[in-house]
């Protein structure tokens, strides 16, 4: 007896695949996980909202909780950050020469630096921390990243108290320019969750990428200004004026100047890169709907894979 085997079967016609997307339309199907428009994605994110702020308050709540001290690391892990580089850079380094009020300068350059690189980090874990999450409920994955940026800005918050406390030892008392702290802190925040969107985004394909972070963002921090005075580099001579120009407007520098302008009386509008204020908003600008739009467009592909 012969046994004739069938045909491999063939794959649908165009005209059957036309047929049966129409059918999925007419009965209200979608693609699973597909992406939704950009407008339709803001108004799930806002939407959301309230899972958004809980994420980060929850995340800031335990981040500290196996610790004795527990939630004081929020202020301390910047102070001795502080009173080490103040060891580096002001003491042996003798970088305190020429900037008048070196400890108010030099705490609120690290303690506003250490919000932008903490937002970075945690945007490079964002969904590679989150997979379980991610992959067992549907929702715009843009929240995990903008939930840790908030958590970052929510530990920033708490650590400026401490911050207004140590200045007030060094004679820098609250002043009508303190609200310009106010405008200075939405813009970072801006640009600090762009990045973070950013970041997200590139290590969710290339997890290695958290591994290179802390390497890149010491590097920054040392192009920053955080610890010596970009415009006495500059009126030393020993560096071109472009690079010095680079210095001023490099983001992170842009935004510890501006804190340092509203809340050291010392440092003056003279110390400002030009345009400061545009330049800030250009950056925030720039990096939010950069990294918002990058991170959207690749909102089927988290989790996958």
């Amino acid at each position: 007896m012969t046994t004739t085997l069938a045909p491999p079967a063939q794959p649908a016609a165009p005209a059957e695949q036309e047929d049966l997307a129409a059918l999925a339309r007419r009965h209200g199907l979608s693609v699973s996980g597909a992406r939704p428009s950009l407008p339709s994605y803001v108004r799930q994110l806002w939407s959301r909202r309230d899972f958004i702020a809980a994420f980060a308050t929850a995340r800031l709540t335990a981040q500290f909780s196996q610790a004795k001290l527990g939630q004081v690391w929020q202020v301390m892990t910047p102070l001795l950050n502080a009173a080490v580089y103040y060891l580096i850079f002001g003491v042996i380094m003798n970088a305190k020469n020429g900037v008048p009020d070196y400890i108010p300068f030099l705490m609120t350059g690290i303690f506003v630096w250490t919000f932008t690189s903490n937002t970075a980090m945690a945007g490079t874990r964002a969904i590679s921390g989150n997979l379980g999450l991610v992959r067992a409920l549907h929702f715009p994955r843009a929240s995990l990243p903008i939930s840790l940026a908030i958590q970052q800005l929510q530990q920033l918050l708490f650590s400026l108290a401490a911050l207004v406390v140590m200045l007030a030892c060094f004679g820098e008392f609250p002043g009508w320019s303190w609200l310009l702290a106010v405008p200075a802190l939405f813009l970072q925040a801006l640009f600090s969750t762009g990045l973070a969107l950013f970041l997200a985004r590139i290590s969710a394909r290339t997890p290695d990428v958290s591994q290179l972070m802390p390497f890149v963002l010491r590097t920054w921090m040392y192009a920053s200004g955080a610890m010596f005075s970009i415009q006495n580099l500059a009126h030393s001579g020993r560096f071109p004026h472009g690079v010095v120009l680079a210095l001023q407007c490099n983001p992170a520098a842009v935004y510890i100047d501006l804190m340092r302008f509203a809340l050291i009386d010392s440092f003056t509008a003279a110390q400002l890169p030009p345009h400061v204020w545009a330049l800030a908003a250009g950056w925030a600008v720039l990096a939010f709907a950069g990294g918002f739009i990058w991170f959207w467009k690749a909102e089927e592909t988290y989790g996958r894979g």
